[in-house]
């Protein structure tokens, strides 16, 4: 490390050329003066060295926790968009010094398992919110422990959150099918009420409106949010004779491989007779025929900034406020939209 001369000079009442001769092994200098700046350079760096240790070794440990409620949507299928965060969250953590431990709770949220959870050998937490309801985050926001939530969002939680837009991603969605000529847009709707699908059902109504578009209610489908729950619910609207519209923005990425397949069993030609863009871009949307016209979370990039947050509660020397988070995707455009 670079030697402070002037540091030396000062504590050793001498000049700085002074100091410089004697380190270097130069004649110009007594030996008693020559020794006593030599003490002073060894203590101040060792010093020195000793701040670089503290700051430079591993800060702690926290841990990433996937809670699952249901399963309805954190299951197997939805496991490649978790995967996403968890490299945004490794990647910077490792970055920062911290080791990441990563864990699945499947156990009832109650207040003995609450404290399970806060009693675990961690600085900190970053939870994923997906299956969530607000009850469930209040009752986690007891823990004393630094933490963060992820893939949820609430506003009038007095709790730090990063998550994706919803609203800002939908009217993107809403708007490119606007400029394609489509002014009569659907929407298939989860059956699961999770607080990311509760934005996007009022982001399509929000985007509709600013853009002097009518709402339908007769527009609006509700399907699992599983593959072959999706598959069988779009099925049955169409075998219903339900009229479909000209375009549908799906929900979720896992949703609209679901409808598609129904879709293609009933006939219905993907873009000429119904338009459709989803949201997730899944790696399946890429491959799928049509590419599917969606919505890219940036992933990485939330986990990268609850992590970055997260490190700054676990440092700071008093509490920190709350803070929330939103973080904006990107419109792929791919084949699964025609142009009126």
């Amino acid at each position: 490390m670079k030697t402070d001369l002037k540091s030396i000079a000062k504590l050793a009442n001498v000049s700085v050329s002074a100091v410089s001769l004697a380190l270097n092994g130069k004649p110009g200098v007594g030996e008693e003066t020559r020794k006593k700046i030599i003490q002073i350079e060894k203590r101040l760096r060792q010093k020195r060295n000793e701040e670089y240790l503290a700051n430079s070794k591993e800060e702690g440990t926290f841990l990433f926790l996937k809670i699952v409620k249901h399963g309805n949507i954190l299951n197997r299928d939805h496991d490649i968009f978790i995967a996403d965060y968890i490299d945004g969250i490794e990647n910077e953590a490792s970055r920062k010094g911290f080791s990441l431990q990563i864990s699945t709770f499947s156990k009832e949220l109650t207040k003995k398992n609450i404290k399970s959870i806060d009693s675990l050998p961690v600085d900190g937490l970053i939870l994923l919110g997906t299956e969530l309801n607000l009850a469930d985050v209040e009752l986690l926001n007891t823990i004393n422990k630094p933490k963060v939530f992820v893939d949820t969002f609430f506003e009038y939680v007095n709790a730090s959150f990063v998550d994706m837009s919803s609203s800002d991603e939908v009217y993107q969605v809403v708007k490119y099918l606007y400029d394609m000529g489509h002014t009569e847009i659907g929407y298939v709707r989860s059956k699961s009420r999770t607080q990311n699908f509760i934005r996007r059902d009022i982001g399509f109504k929000r985007a509709l409106e600013y853009l002097n578009l009518e709402y339908k209610e007769e527009n609006v489908f509700n399907a699992e949010s599983t593959f072959n729950g999706a598959y069988n619910d779009m099925n049955a609207y169409l075998k219903s004779g339900v009229t479909i519209p000209p375009a549908l923005f799906i929900v979720n990425d896992l949703i609209a491989s679901g409808c598609i397949k129904a879709f293609k069993e009933n006939a219905y030609s993907i873009p000429e007779q119904v338009s459709i863009v989803g949201f997730d871009n899944l790696p399946s949307s890429a491959i799928m025929e049509p590419g599917l016209t969606t919505i890219n979370v940036r992933k990485m990039w939330i986990g990268k900034k609850a992590t970055d947050l997260l490190i700054e509660k676990i440092n700071a020397q008093e509490p920190t406020p709350p803070t929330k988070i939103v973080v904006s995707g990107e419109l792929i455009i791919r084949n699964s939209v025609r142009k009126i």
